[in-house]
């Protein structure tokens, strides 16, 4: 499995058999390659904040992968009214790496904001609220909620209210 962890509120800290450990805080998201085998743990440190974040499971392009590691800071404030790329298969633009043929945008918009997104006539999308609300579409889509875009259509995303979504771009 390719393992991705996006907290949306709180802190989560990370430990893992190859000796990584870490804290992972919003604005940032970690990716971690089970691969061939390994053991980690992850967990809330604060005994007083709560924790709220989203675990991703993507099934990578080939088995037998070496267990890998990887965390970036994405800044909150760049990703403000837009899409920015946080994972894909070749980590271009500063995204990290994931073993498939997957693209993963971040975005926040203000109420009222919009944009679009095509995606190419073989490619697939999936969108996930994460807080607020949006229109996709012209569908609402509220925290919690996802939604499927198929081939060659072109996503119009505009908010509701303050919103953070995660955008899906998929063979």
């Amino acid at each position: 499995m390719e393992i991705l962890s996006y907290v949306i509120k709180g802190a989560m800290e990370h430990k893992d058999s190859m000796g990584t450990g870490s804290l992972i805080v919003p604005g940032e998201l970690q990716r971690m390659t089970a691969g061939t085998g390994i053991t980690h743990s992850e967990f809330n440190p604060s005994t007083t904040d709560s924790l709220h974040f989203l675990q991703i499971w993507i099934v990578p392009e080939k088995n037998g992968l070496r267990p890998g590691y990887e965390q970036r800071v994405f800044p909150i404030d760049e990703q403000r009214g837009k899409l920015v790329l946080i994972a894909s298969q070749d980590g271009h633009n500063d995204s990290l790496t994931v073993h498939q043929n997957v693209s993963l945008y971040a975005g926040r918009f203000d109420n009222g904001q919009a944009i679009s997104h095509s995606f190419g006539p073989q490619r697939n999308g999936w969108m996930q609220g994460v807080r607020g609300s949006v229109l996709a579409n012209g569908e609402e889509l509220r925290a919690g909620d996802g939604g499927a875009l198929s081939g060659g259509e072109t996503l119009k995303l505009r908010a509701r209210s303050d919103a953070e979504v995660l955008l899906f771009d998929l063979n």
